[in-house]
């Protein structure tokens, strides 16, 4: 899976971390992305409803071949290159874009696995608007079972520039990062940045400080995240893996697009069943499961 932060020695330092008791049983995670619902970090995206205008199809660009299996509509510079995650046909918003970052430590580190419930609200001012774009900010509230001697956990996410609460162990001047997450323990808390626990530290700092290191458990991956995967290739079926493997990025998937799709549904509590891969309290919820293909195109 191209969640290339899976690579980094921060990764395997905040799963030793949480393996050795760092902070305890954890039972709550918050999670958060400054990315704007277009996915351009340079700007925001300026919610509209579908646009009027037909402006020509650059030349170099196949428009019908981008579109997909998806319903025809004219070519719009509002929809690419970077602007098509804000769009429902084409995307799946911040939390698809940066949930695969900054939600991948927790869910390696706490072995969550589907999640039990999820719940969404959000912004939307204009039905219009809502019809065709993801809103401007959101709030996805995750239910995890315990797994094993693991305790249940809540994990809450933040996009559109909200935040959680300020943890009072974090020094004052002391600010949160644009993106990414803490894990609160029943014996401290860990806060890391975006893209494979970046920047991961127990807070205050003087617990850090204080804290003594494990050992080194987990295989460290020589090279880039690409490298870790044409190496897996090159080995074939009995050679090592790559760090993300299919079932592993299968798995993350899974939880993040429930919450996008809770956010289609917003202010309703899902209920998920993995095994069978459906909502069992939710048929309009099964119902988004799955899009329907246009003329030519089939799966």
């Amino acid at each position: 899976m191209g969640n290339q932060g899976h690579s980094y020695e921060s990764m395997r330092v905040l799963k030793e971390w949480i393996d050795d008791g760092a902070i305890g049983d954890v039972t709550e995670v918050h999670a958060w992305t400054d990315r704007p619902v277009g996915g351009d970090p340079w700007s925001d995206f300026a919610q509209m409803a579908r646009p009027k205008d037909t402006p020509p199809v650059p030349e170099t660009l196949d428009w019908d071949l981008w579109l997909g299996p998806v319903p025809f509509r004219p070519y719009h510079p509002e929809y690419l290159p970077m602007k098509w995650r804000a769009w429902l046909e084409f995307g799946t918003g911040p939390l698809g874009d940066m949930g695969c970052h900054i939600l991948d430590p927790a869910f390696w580190a706490l072995e969550l696995g589907p999640p039990k419930t999820v719940q969404a609200t959000s912004t939307h001012f204009q039905p219009e608007v809502a019809s065709e774009t993801f809103p401007r900010a959101s709030i996805v509230r995750y239910e995890f079972p315990a797994r094993g001697a693991r305790p249940p956990v809540k994990l809450t996410w933040y996009d559109g520039r909200l935040l959680p609460p300020i943890p009072e162990e974090l020094e004052p001047g002391r600010a949160l990062p644009g993106s990414g997450a803490l894990l609160i323990g029943s014996k401290g808390k860990i806060l890391h940045g975006s893209h494979g626990a970046d920047g991961v530290r127990l807070i205050p700092e003087a617990r850090m400080k204080e804290y003594t290191r494990p050992p080194k458990t987990l295989r460290r991956i020589t090279g880039t995240h690409e490298a870790d995967w044409i190496r897996a290739c090159k080995e074939g079926p009995g050679g090592t893996p790559p760090c993300s493997p299919f079932e592993y990025g299968g798995a993350l998937t899974e939880m993040v697009l429930l919450g996008v799709l809770a956010i289609r549904l917003k202010d309703q509590r899902l209920e998920w069943d993995s095994a069978s891969l459906r909502f069992t309290n939710n048929e309009k919820a099964n119902e988004l499961l799955h899009i329907r293909y246009r003329d030519g195109w089939t799966l």
